[in-house]
């Protein structure tokens, strides 16, 4: 159990606490809700094929010419970036 809780102390530091100034307890909540919604419903993950845990919402590829076009959404002010297909 020990190597898990230091697995996710140190992804947490290195993605996040290393670039984002903490004010304080109320804000440091924040972050880290944020990047919970993030490391759960949008990074890929090894185990999973590099596929994100909600990917039955996106689909792989685009179909048509016309669905390329990627839409960007900024996480934590601009930190993470997450890209979508376009509807």
């Amino acid at each position: 159990m020990n190597a898990h809780c230091e697995r996710v102390i140190r992804t947490l530091r290195s993605e996040v606490c290393d670039h984002v100034l903490i004010l304080n307890e109320a804000h440091a909540r924040h972050v880290l809700a944020e990047y919970q919604r993030h490391y759960n419903q949008h990074r890929p993950h090894q185990a999973r094929q590099q596929r994100p845990s909600e990917s039955h919402r996106q689909p792989d590829t685009a179909h048509t010419a016309n669905t390329r076009t990627l839409l960007r959404t900024r996480v934590l002010n601009g930190l993470i970036n997450e890209y979508r297909y376009a509807a």
